[in-house]
């Protein structure tokens, strides 16, 4: 897919936007293909938008190839991209296209125009308007397969986590649960505000749940049920999370119940996936039927999912993992 004409782009943009409408269109009808989706998106991490996740997903399996790992060619000094990790894309090689950010300041007239509109402009301290994403483009990005090169180890959140534990003490992780996330996840959750307390089935606020969150006047509580295996105590630990930081605690009772817990069992499962705990037993998709088809609906909460769970994963990883390598991820979702 290298230099194409204006007819052959047009064509290819055609065909990426029929085929993201036939999978939220299947997804809205199988909830098993909703899973399918998390389940591939874990696998990389939650590393692109819904748009970019299902973008790399046509290529690939129109290629027949099952993807591992994208990056960019790489800059002339070898900072980014693959040529920054040792490896070099094979000539002759078609680029994987993804959407990627246009950013400047827009003028003035524009900022004005815009927010006309309805769209919200950022401005600086002095009320000009900022440097800001004002579009998107196709960018090329290259799979692990295209390459050749020094030997080079996916990045996934299970290796660079085991990465992080060891360089910060030499004991081996102990217990059922083979992330060692539990201790981090509840971090998160304090850092957010919330107290957090394992506590007896069907005592506190818990009634019938394994988890909850509660919110109030001066209240801001979460809890877990405490006679549960550690990796259910886990997932439930990060569906919880995940309530909080998908905004369902500020939400006003303005989001569907089913959407909600759609969208923090998800983003459980994705999470718990990619740092390598076994999660097939996913039993709540059902709940997705509060979309009743609504594409449009289907699109945000797998933009919510993978947004939200990328931010948990980062927050579970080293800030320097991919220092250095050019990587074209977290595009807006509405790219």
């Amino acid at each position: 897919m290298g230099k194409q004409t204006p007819e052959e782009r047009d064509e290819f943009l055609a065909a990426i936007k029929q085929d993201f409408d036939d999978r939220l269109a299947q997804m809205a009808k199988d909830p098993a293909r909703w899973v399918e989706f998390i389940d591939q998106a874990a696998t990389f991490g939650a590393r692109y938008s819904a748009t970019n996740h299902m973008l790399l997903m046509f290529q690939a399996e129109e290629r027949g190839i099952e993807p591992r790992y994208f990056l960019p060619y790489g800059n002339k000094q070898k900072t980014s991209g693959w040529l920054a990790v040792g490896r070099q894309v094979r000539a002759g090689e078609a680029a994987f296209k993804v959407w990627a950010p246009i950013t400047r300041r827009p003028t003035e007239e524009e900022a004005t125009e815009w927010e006309a509109a309805g769209r919200k402009v950022k401005r600086d301290s002095r009320g000009r308007p900022a440097v800001q994403v004002v579009g998107f483009r196709l960018m090329n990005t290259f799979e692990l397969s295209q390459t050749d090169g020094e030997p080079f180890d996916v990045p996934t959140v299970q290796r660079i986590r085991r990465i992080k534990a060891a360089a910060a003490t030499p004991a081996l992780l102990t217990g059922d649960d083979p992330t060692g996330a539990y201790d981090d996840v509840v971090d998160l959750i304090e850092a957010a505000g919330y107290s957090f307390a394992l506590v007896p089935p069907r005592t506190g606020y818990l009634r019938g749940a394994n988890g909850v969150t509660v919110t109030g006047p001066g209240l801001r509580v979460v809890q877990v049920r405490d006679d549960v295996d550690a990796p259910q105590r886990l997932k439930t630990t990060v569906h919880e999370l995940a309530h909080i930081r998908c905004g369902h605690t500020d939400s006003d009772g303005d989001l569907h119940r089913g959407r909600m817990e759609t969208e923090a069992e998800s983003v459980a499962h994705l999470v718990c996936r990619a740092l390598g705990l076994d999660s097939r037993a996913y039993s709540d998709a059902y709940v997705f039927g509060w979309a009743d088809g609504d594409l449009d609906l289907i699109k945000a909460c797998a933009e919510t999912v993978l947004r939200v769970s990328k931010q948990i994963l980062t927050d579970l990883t080293p800030a320097d993992t991919d220092a250095g390598t050019g990587e074209v991820d977290g595009f807006p979702a509405a790219a």
